[in-house]
């Protein structure tokens, strides 16, 4: 058995079962960044979440390209609905109609990322995701 002590803190007995960063969480962190990136056309995230992002918004392109009713359905599943642009349009909107038609000649490798150096306040490598033109 466990020596008794403080929860969650670092020394002895500390930190045994303490909540970590689930897929749950990175799930969503990826569906507000790839709406993001649709409704904004870039975005600046960590090195650490550029490449899930790619592949993420690749395939999104890659369904608005096809831009049937069961694709349209697939990309809502990840694209955020509830997020507008001024315009009035949502992010399934955009992606179907503006960025699928601007894609719509290239074969894939829709995005592309800019390195632009560590953050200021954790020294993060930030990365500039844009789609391409």
């Amino acid at each position: 058995m466990a020596a008794q002590g403080r929860k969650n803190v670092h020394g002895k007995a500390g930190v045994r079962f303490k909540a970590g960063y689930t897929a749950s969480k990175n799930k969503s962190m990826l569906r507000n960044v790839v709406t993001d990136l649709i409704l904004n056309g870039e975005v600046k995230v960590t090195s650490g979440v550029v490449a899930e992002l790619k592949k993420l918004a690749d395939h999104l392109v890659t369904l608005g390209k096809r831009g049937d009713l069961h694709a349209r359905r697939l990309a809502a599943q990840v694209v955020r609905t509830n997020v507008v642009r001024k315009d009035g349009r949502d992010a399934l909107d955009v992606l179907f109609n503006d960025v699928a038609k601007a894609q719509a000649n290239r074969k894939g490798g829709y995005t592309k990322s800019y390195k632009l150096g560590p953050r200021r306040g954790d020294c993060a490598e930030v990365v500039l995701v844009r789609f391409a033109d």
